[in-house]
C-alpha cells in the first residue's frame, strides 16, 4: 500500500519535538481524519497512547523511536521514510476492556492494549479472589497485586514479573501475579482469549487495590471483571523482516 499524506504526532520530549519539526518539513503534515499513516514519534509509552487516540480510526499507526526501549517503534530515520512505509507489514491488536467497580459504587470502563495490572495501594498485601468465566479458581491470593497481559504486553510488565512471552498471533492471555505469598507454588496461568476473568478484592477497606489499564488508574476498586474486546482494534506498522512476531520471538531467546 502507498503512504502518501502522514500525519505527525509527536511526545514532549525535546528529542521527538525537534524530530517533529524535520520530519514535518520535509514531509508535511496533514489533518489525522484525512491521513493514510500515522507517524509517532517518542517511545513505548507514546505509542499506547496513540493506539488509544486513534482506535478504531482504520488508521495504521507507524511508530519511530524517539524514546529509550522502542520494543512498539521501529528505529529512527529521516531519509527514507516513504520507502519504509511502502513495505512495512501490518500488524493489528485488540485491547483488553476492563470493567470496573470502585469501593464507592462508581463504575468505569476502560481498556489497555498491553496490560490490566491490579496493584496494591498500601503496606498491606492484596487479597483476591479470582473466578474464571464465573466459576471460582482461586478462593485467595495473598500477593503484591496481578496482570492480566496481552501478547503485545506479555513481553512488558507481565514479563518483569516472572510471566511468561505469549506469541503474536495466539489467542492467549496471561494471567501474571505480583510477588504471590499464598499460595506461594501459584504462578499464573495462561488463559484462552476468549475467557472472562473476574477479580473481587476481599477486604478492600483494609487493604485497598488499584486498577492500572495501560496509563489509566482506578484507586480503590472492590471488583473488576477483564475480556478482550474483539470490536476495537489498532493496527500498527513495523518495518519489513523486524515486524512484532520477530520481535517477541528475539526476547525469548535473550536478545
Amino acid at each position: 500500500m502507498n503512504y502518501n499524506k502522514l500525519t505527525f504526532v509527536a511526545s514532549q520530549t525535546d528529542e521527538a519535538q525537534q524530530a517533529l519539526q524535520e520530519l514535518t518539513s520535509t514531509y508535511g503534515n496533514v489533518a489525522a481524519e484525512n491521513a493514510d499513516v500515522i507517524i509517532a514519534l517518542g517511545g513505548d509509552g507514546f505509542m499506547l497512547e496513540c493506539l488509544h487516540k486513534f482506535n478504531n480510526c482504520d488508521i495504521p499507526i507507524y511508530g519511530l523511536n524517539r524514546g529509550t526501549i522502542g520494543f512498539l517503534m521501529n528505529e529512527f530515520s529521516q531519509t527514507d521514510l516513504l520507502q519504509r512505509l511502502d513495505v512495512a507489514e501490518q500488524h493489528s491488536v485488540h485491547p483488553l476492556k476492563a470493567d470496573i467497580i470502585t469501593m464507592s459504587g462508581e463504575t468505569h470502563t476502560v481498556i489497555a492494549f498491553n496490560e490490566v495490572s491490579m496493584l496494591r495501594q498500601t503496606h498491606q498485601a492484596a487479597k483476591l479472589h479470582i473466578s474464571i468465566n464465573q466459576k471460582a479458581r482461586l478462593e485467595e491470593l495473598i500477593c503484591d497485586g496481578i496482570i492480566v497481559a496481552t501478547p503485545v504486553g506479555s513481553t512488558a510488565y507481565n514479563l518483569s514479573a516472572q510471566g511468561p512471552i505469549i506469541p503474536i498471533n495466539t489467542p492467549l492471555i496471561a494471567l501474571t501475579p505480583i510477588s504471590p505469598f499464598r499460595p506461594r507454588s501459584w504462578r499464573g496461568a495462561l488463559l484462552p482469549d476468549s475467557v472472562s476473568i473476574s477479580i473481587k478484592i476481599c477486604d478492600p477497606e483494609k487493604r485497598p487495590v488499584s486498577a492500572v489499564a495501560d496509563h489509566q488508574e482506578i484507586r480503590d476498586i472492590s471488583q473488576i471483571v477483564i475480556q478482550q474486546n474483539k470490536q476495537d482494534c489498532a493496527t500498527m506498522l513495523f518495518d519489513a523482516k523486524h515486524g512484532l512476531e520477530e520481535r517477541i520471538l528475539r526476547e525469548q531467546f535473550g536478545y
